[in-house]
């Protein structure tokens, strides 16, 4: 064998390589991105999260009671993250991909509670994808007369 006939014959391997990978790229189908709709409603007593379709049908529904027998934890961090991954099973069971995140806290108070944060970290640590996250906190406007009359409660 001389040289020249070992560049043809690395050439032809080269090639067959080529055809080999264009091949594998042709079957491999892309795949189906389905978004789902994901509520969390955090409070400083619990952590409950709800995934939806985007028609708005339930398909699954976890909260930090279900996850501990304490009482005190079910608002926890860490909590929320085990509820995160049981709601994250759920969803690739059902082929899920991405999530439009949704929080909303008790009526009137300023942050949502302490599990927000580590559940929607918790889901994009599974590989899922967060397209936007917002927050649908019921704010009071006005609310009911205060008690005292006109000139306000005389002591």
């Amino acid at each position: 064998m001389t040289t020249e006939d070992i560049v043809i014959e690395d050439k032809k391997i080269e090639e067959s390589k080529e055809e080999v990978t264009e091949e594998k790229v042709k079957k491999e189908k892309p795949k189906e991105e389905r978004i789902g709709i994901l509520n969390i409603y955090t409070t400083f007593n619990n952590t409950i999260i709800n995934l939806t379709d985007l028609a708005g049908n339930t398909i699954s529904k976890f909260s930090g009671g279900q996850s501990t027998k304490q009482s005190r934890l079910k608002a926890n961090p860490t909590i929320a993250m085990f509820v995160a991954q049981r709601i994250s099973e759920e969803a690739k069971d059902n082929g899920i991909t991405g999530f439009y995140v949704r929080i909303r806290s008790e009526t009137g108070q300023n942050n949502p509670g302490p599990g927000a944060h580590s559940a929607i970290k918790s889901l994009t640590r599974a590989g899922f994808k967060i397209i936007s996250i917002m927050d649908n906190t019921k704010i009071p406007r006005g609310g009911p007369k205060a008690k005292g009359g006109r000139r306000g409660r005389r002591v």
